[in-house]
């Protein structure tokens, strides 16, 4: 793999708002290595910017471990300059049911906070060299439902993604050290498959009146990773189209 682009790692690429950051970066001349539970769609792999893409459970430890494992032997000595930390879990009832704090099995708790909180963390400290070499930037990917009480998003996965927006904070002091900058963006009702049909309902209280687009994430992330956000540290985006106002 050459440097002749410079390279994302981002997880959770096969769909949403990972696919769109995937296609948006690569369209602006990235190099791109991804992850997540599939494999990328074969329409997508034959772009020769797409270069590694690994199927890796990171709500796993091990999965963890191997995806790190095997990006850093991909990558050799070579830099790094940016990763997402998008892929994420929200999980319902059978019955697409909330989930709240007095019903679904505490397992499932943890395994919501190895995904959505654990993971950014470990993958974080795991390509930290790769990153302090391309003096690069980290974008965790938070949510809305972090700062407030979502009438559809579960418990478990509000307060990881709180836990996120927190752990933005530390990483930016402590990753800065290393020239590495850390920031989060927060979406709002993105229309991607994890939304809920019901969510339509919630336009009214947008003040764009409408909901969000994936692209409207990706062209966000791509800016707290470019030469235009080089002093941009420790900063969580909303992309609500103004509902976190109210």
């Amino acid at each position: 793999m050459t440097t002749e682009h410079p390279t994302l790692i981002l997880t959770g690429a096969s769909r949403g708002i990972g696919h769109a950051t995937v296609a948006y970066f690569m369209a602006r001349g990235w190099r791109i290595i991804t992850c997540s539970r599939e494999d990328a769609p074969p329409e997508c792999r034959r772009n020769t910017r797409w270069s590694h893409h690994i199927v890796a459970d990171l709500a796993d430890p091990a999965g963890q471990a191997s995806f790190i494992a095997e990006t850093n032997a991909i990558l050799g000595d070579e830099p790094v300059h940016a990763l997402v930390n998008n892929a994420g879990v929200s999980p319902k009832t059978p019955y697409k049911e909330r989930l709240g704090c007095l019903n679904g099995p505490i397992d499932g708790w943890r395994a919501v906070f190895e995904l959505n909180f654990f993971a950014p963390l470990v993958l974080a400290r795991g390509f930290a060299a790769a990153l302090h070499r391309g003096q690069g930037a980290i974008v965790n990917v938070t949510s809305i439902a972090g700062h407030s009480t979502h009438p559809f998003a579960g418990s478990a996965y509000s307060t990881s993604k709180a836990a996120l927006s927190g752990l933005t904070r530390e990483m930016a002091v402590e990753f800065a050290g290393i020239g590495v900058r850390v920031n989060a963006v927060a979406p709002g009702e993105i229309e991607t498959a994890m939304l809920s049909p019901e969510t339509e309902v919630l336009i009214p209280r947008i003040p764009l009146a409408r909901l969000g687009q994936p692209d409207d994430v990706a062209a966000a992330i791509f800016y707290l990773c470019s030469p235009e956000a080089n002093y941009v540290t420790g900063t969580e985006i909303f992309i609500t189209g103004g509902q976190h106002l109210l």
